[in-house]
């Protein structure tokens, strides 16, 4: 009989290891499917709702809580509806067997001074030659469901190459361009036009594009028109028009700096805590 009790608690406490075990891989899994995209600030705003709402019912804010979990209530049928590129990929990487092999490059200190070199070059071959060009580079918001919607190229970014790809008539110069890291992720990329409906009537397409773009992310889009060569910088739904070289060089260089020690900052201080 002791044996027996011994055999079954034995049983239950191998289905616990894998219970856990399992619901850790799916957690992994998860985490990997929605990293590099804009669902990791979307969840960082539900957990942010989670803990108002807590804080709310300790401090006894009846009518505050109540709000929150109206909102909290309504999240739980947006959420398929928000989540809807995430889930689609997911489903699209299982039937493919490839849930586990999505890797992002992520933009090193040492990489900032080239890679901002190359597309300053870039910038100015085209705007000397009219040849209009849309290039994002990508931040802490990932660009994946944008980067999905061209095609991939995986290319160490030189100016060169991004100049290539921009040459009016030829099949990738149509779009965005999109860098990740050091490299071009793809190019002929689709971007959601900007529905600010105080922008200048001169501004086409590919400047819609490229607000609209910032306006969802905190991505960097270079801009040149193809009617005047003109060079733009759009940042976080705000265009910057009419820039030299030099400025665009500065800008890019003050933004991806600045952005490389916040998110070093945010290392040290989870590693200390």
């Amino acid at each position: 009989m002791e044996q027996l009790k011994a055999l079954n608690l034995d049983i239950l406490n191998l289905a616990s290891i894998l219970d856990i075990t399992l619901v850790t891989l799916i957690f992994y899994l998860f985490m990997r499917i929605i990293r590099g995209t804009r669902a990791v600030q979307l969840i960082k705003g539900l957990v942010v709702l989670l803990v108002a709402t807590t804080v709310s019912s300790w401090l006894h804010l009846y009518t505050v809580n109540w709000l929150l979990q109206q909102v909290m209530t309504a999240l739980v049928v947006a959420l398929p509806i928000v989540f809807h590129p995430e889930l689609r990929r997911a489903l699209e990487s299982l039937g493919r067997g490839k849930f586990l092999a999505r890797t992002i490059n992520t933009l090193k200190e040492a990489d900032i001074s080239r890679m901002t070199n190359e597309v300053v070059r870039a910038v100015t071959v085209l705007t000397k030659n009219k040849m209009g060009a849309l290039i994002l580079i990508e931040r802490v918001t990932g660009l994946e469901e944008h980067i999905a919607t061209g095609v991939k190229l995986d290319g160490i970014v030189s100016a060169e190459f991004l100049v290539n790809i921009f040459i009016p008539k030829t099949p990738l110069h149509d779009g965005a361009v999109i860098i990740r890291g050091d490299r071009v992720a793809a190019a002929a990329c689709f971007l959601p036009l900007s529905e600010n409906p105080y922008l200048s009537k001169e501004l086409g397409t590919r400047h819609r594009a490229g607000i609209g773009i910032t306006e969802v992310s905190d991505a960097l889009a270079v801009i040149v028109s193809e009617e005047t060569g003109a060079i733009s910088l759009a940042v976080d739904g705000t265009l910057d028009r009419m820039l030299d070289e030099a400025t665009l060089k500065q800008k890019l260089t003050d933004a991806l700096e600045a952005k490389h020690q916040a998110s070093l900052s945010g290392v040290f201080r989870r590693n200390e805590s």
